[in-house]
């Protein structure tokens, strides 16, 4: 039978366990999906230990994952007759909005999948959505100019990492913040690497001395006082954008545009064909069988590797 993560409470990795269930029948606007790979997020983690329950509630049994790619193996009704809909058999990126791509497959509306170019790999492909528009929206939020510098915390991430890169088309000056094992690869994609580390007066040090002239706008992939440093750099709080730190930007008046701000198969398209045409690159760290989630989620927990971490259903 089709497999699907599920958890029946809120809790630890350990909650986790693959269920077999029913392969989903599409509406009448949707398509059936049958997933090749799917993105781990580390959102999901505080969605499954229940610490965002007042926002983000779960009903038990509950499924995980925004983000895959696959083939179309079903079209409903409506969503045939609609010209975008790909045909059954079509490799197609999507995502959906029920924590349910994490499984043999899933149904989505027509308008959630875009046509996955043949360039683009699977894994890359399958984890491409939340870390994709997350970093399109943080880039457009802080309105980075051409010349400008732009600080991009927590820079060699699935959503850093992206974000160093779609700022450099617009040829901005980029302070990728980054542990030194990943300071050569963002050179290599042509941002200027800040080391983290040893508290925070020493990076707003380092971020002073590579930015004599001061940082126009501040991206914060990280938290944990980036907001309030960026602040002291004289960033105004506009130009600000962090998706680690809500409370911050409620305090002090910042943007915090994520991934339900760009959230469309017009701009999944769009990063895909980028990753298509080698204008990008999307690393993945990890790539982990549907049966080993739990390790794929501890080592999502763990310290900060480069890019993604997937699970691959076949």
């Amino acid at each position: 039978m089709p497999r699907a993560v599920r958890y029946d409470r809120y809790g630890t990795v350990d909650v986790l366990y693959i269920a077999d269930v029913a392969t989903p029948a599409p509406a009448a606007d949707e398509v059936v999906v049958e997933v090749v790979v799917a993105g781990l997020n580390p959102g999901e983690i505080p969605v499954r230990e229940g610490l965002m329950h007042d926002v983000w509630p779960a009903s038990f049994p509950s499924g995980q994952g925004s983000d895959f790619a696959g083939r179309v193996v079903a079209v409903g009704s409506a969503a045939g007759s609609a010209v975008s809909t790909p045909p059954i058999g079509a490799e197609v990126i999507g995502f959906t909005d029920r924590r349910a791509a994490q499984a043999d497959y899933v149904a989505v509306p027509a308008n959630q999948v875009t046509p996955k170019p043949a360039a683009v790999d699977w894994d890359v492909a399958g984890s491409l959505f939340v870390a994709g528009t997350t970093a399109y929206a943080a880039v457009r939020a802080v309105g980075a100019e051409p010349g400008e510098t732009v600080a991009v915390s927590a820079a060699a991430g699935g959503v850093g990492s992206l974000a160093v890169q779609l700022l450099r088309r617009r040829g901005v000056r980029v302070l990728a913040v980054a542990g030194e094992a990943n300071h050569d690869w963002l050179a290599s994609l042509g941002a200027v690497p800040v080391a983290y580390g040893e508290g925070a007066e020493r990076v707003e040090e380092r971020l002073r001395a590579a930015a004599p002239e001061g940082v126009d706008a501040f991206i914060d992939a990280h938290g944990d006082g980036y907001v309030e440093l960026a602040m002291r750099l004289g960033v105004a709080p506009v130009r600000i954008n962090t998706i680690a730190d809500f409370p911050a930007a409620r305090k002090f008046g910042t943007k915090s545009d994520g991934s339900a701000a760009a959230a469309s198969a017009d701009v999944l398209a769009e990063l895909a064909a980028l990753l298509a045409e080698g204008e990008i690159t999307a690393a993945v760290s990890a790539t982990y069988p549907i049966e080993r989630v739990r390790e794929a989620y501890t080592a999502l927990a763990g310290p900060h590797s480069r890019g993604k971490i997937v699970l691959r259903m076949r």
